[in-house]
């Protein structure tokens, strides 16, 4: 019986890893397979509230300079967990820290549902700023993947969180405008814990010691990753600066209702999933820093547009640029990968997530002032530092081949 339960749980594995195309998911073995499946889970669950959030938030007595205080703790909390989240990760099982992570992720639909004014979303949100097996998920993505594969493998993995996302904004956005925030709040936590559930099935992994390849050249990787991270700290500054106010801008200036403004994020999602594949090709065959190009350009294009624009199918386009935003992360975890010795991988995957995240955390907030100044305030200054980033990023430090 022992036998047959073990060739019935590899028979499940095997279903499970095998039903994704082939064609398009080459770059992923059995374990990435299962990551993949895993975050199109919980993306879908997430996404289900995630974007209508910051109109909820104002639902329970929240002006937008308090809903940037919301995203402020909850980036303020990200900042400090992915430091440790490094160094757990360089010393034990991998696998363990991405489900701890989920773990903590599960009560917080819960929290949100339970919540009767903007304040109770507070500790919510520090949950939901928990990065604590980022670095761990890098670090085991960027081990098994092919190296002349890199990006595109860890923009795949991305794209799984952005097809989970398509779907479920609109969904989200029906559901709480019929039954309630409070009952898609509860479909969440039900595919938080399913999503959970999968990754006990992957392999775990455990960082292996090479302390020739530790000592090979770490002045020169040490000085290239600092200066991406402090790149991508402007970056993730400049995006968390306006992405909290879209929807409301739908909203209060082009009078969309919940489910257009719902639509509207599962474009953008769609544009990211579409884009993160797109990026991740381009970035192994002409270099990563000609993706994050690409990724700033479409995003100053997408700005441009959504400030000028109202009518609704024009501002799907413009929605699915903005798409285009949501992939940086991964392409950060692609560039710092491929520097980082890899005995070290997953603390130096965290220098860059901490210096992104408390980059972030200072942008809700402002992006709140300005829009309670003037809404179209954030995304003009957006507009404006996404070109200045855009070229930035074709300079030879940060062009040179890594």
């Amino acid at each position: 019986m022992r036998a047959f339960g073990r060739h019935l749980r590899v028979f499940r594995l095997k279903y499970w890893a095998s039903w994704l195309p082939n064609s398009l998911f080459t770059a992923l073995n059995k374990d990435l397979k299962l990551i993949f499946v895993s975050n199109f889970i919980g993306a879908f669950g997430d996404g289900l509230y995630a974007y209508i959030w910051p109109l909820y938030i104002r639902e329970l007595g929240a002006d937008p300079s308090e809903v940037g205080v919301v995203f402020s703790v909850l980036f303020f909390v990200a900042a400090l967990t992915p430091l440790p989240g490094g160094i757990l990760a360089d010393k034990y099982d991998r696998k363990k820290l991405m489900i701890l992570g989920w773990l903590l992720w599960i009560p917080i639909p819960l929290v949100f549902s339970a919540a009767e004014h903007w304040t109770h979303m507070l500790p919510g949100a520090a949950l939901y700023g928990i990065m604590l097996s980022g670095p761990a998920t890098s670090a085991y993505i960027a081990t098994v993947a092919h190296k002349k594969k890199m990006t595109q493998t860890f923009t795949l993995i991305s794209a799984a969180w952005w097809l989970g996302y398509i779907f479920s904004p609109a969904i989200g956005g029906y559901l709480s405008s019929t039954v309630g925030m409070k009952w898609v709040f509860n479909l969440s936590f039900f595919f938080f814990v399913l999503a959970t559930v999968l990754l006990l099935f992957i392999s775990s992994q455990f960082t292996l010691s090479d302390s020739r390849r530790e000592a090979s050249g770490i002045p020169n990787r040490r000085r290239k990753i600092l200066l991406w991270s402090a790149f991508f700290a402007a970056v993730f500054f400049v995006t968390i600066l306006f992405r909290p106010y879209v929807p409301q801008f739908f909203q209060d200036v082009l009078f969309f209702d919940k489910f257009q403004i719902g639509i509207l994020g599962s474009v953008t999602f769609l544009g990211s999933a579409i884009l993160s594949v797109a990026l991740g090709k381009l970035g192994d065959k002409w270099g990563k820093a000609n993706a994050v190009f690409v990724s700033l350009i479409l995003c100053f294009l997408a700005l441009s547009f959504l400030v000028s624009l109202s009518n609704f199918f024009l501002l799907s386009f413009a929605s699915f640029m903005i798409g285009a935003s949501y992939p940086l992360w991964s392409l950060m975890g692609a560039v710092i990968s491929s520097i980082a010795p890899s005995p070290s991988r997953g603390r130096w995957i965290s220098v860059a997530q901490t210096m992104s995240l408390l980059a972030a955390f200072f942008a809700p907030y402002l992006g709140g002032l300005l829009y309670d100044s003037s809404p179209d305030k954030p995304f003009l200054i957006a507009i404006v530092a996404t070109s200045i980033l855009s070229v930035l990023a074709l300079t030879k430090p940060l062009k040179d081949k890594n």
